[in-house]
């Protein structure tokens, strides 16, 4: 019988206007991996996305980061799903999340949308939520004297803070570590060591 693949993605939004922004806390990670294994990702028009397939802890790998923003982030990752038939059990996305705090890591098994519109486009392209997630904390905007802070919409846009900055590199050890886990011990094996931390 053939092995199945799993597939690894990055949800965020292309072009040089987006880059290094929170809302792209998930292509981020997967270039993080993407460099710690030795591959390129390169552009599939037909998929509109950037993928490459790979051998990597045991698995046949397709990482991939989609082209079609975050809001229709679905649209590619669903074609990758159908073409190398890959169950959604064997699937995880990696995405911002403002409801952790900056830097904190934590991998679900499968969930709603929770208000992330790149999720809410893969459930709707895939049929269910059925699929693990390693959530990056980005923080909520802080308040001002006011009690007012900058909108939400606007802060997922902005680039990390200076600050911030220099701790994603050991942000995304975290992320490599939890796609390692996920490829050689399953998704509970990920979850206890990860959200553990």
């Amino acid at each position: 019988m053939a092995q199945s693949f799993f597939l690894i993605a990055g949800l965020g939004n292309p072009g040089a206007k987006y880059e290094f922004t929170r809302h792209n806390a998930g292509f981020l990670a997967l270039d993080h991996f993407v460099t710690s294994v030795g591959c390129d990702l390169p552009k599939s028009v037909k998929y509109e996305g950037r993928y490459c397939r790979q051998r990597l802890y045991g698995q046949q790998v397709v990482l991939l980061k989609p082209d079609t923003y975050m809001n229709r982030s679905g649209r590619c990752v669903a074609a990758m799903i159908r073409f190398f038939k890959i169950p959604l059990s064997n699937v995880l996305i990696l995405h911002d999340d403002l409801d952790l705090p900056f830097g904190k890591i934590k991998v679900v098994a499968r969930g709603g949308a929770g208000g992330h519109n790149g999720i809410r486009s893969l459930i709707q392209h895939c049929g269910a939520g059925d699929f693990a997630r390693v959530k990056i904390g980005i923080g909520r905007p802080p308040r001002e004297n006011d009690g007012c802070g900058i909108p939400v919409e606007r802060y997922v846009l902005a680039k990390f803070s200076r600050e911030q900055a220099v701790s994603l590199d050991r942000i995304f050890d975290t992320t490599d570590q939890a796609i390692e886990l996920f490829l050689s011990k399953g998704i509970d094996g990920c979850m206890n060591r990860i959200n553990g931390k």
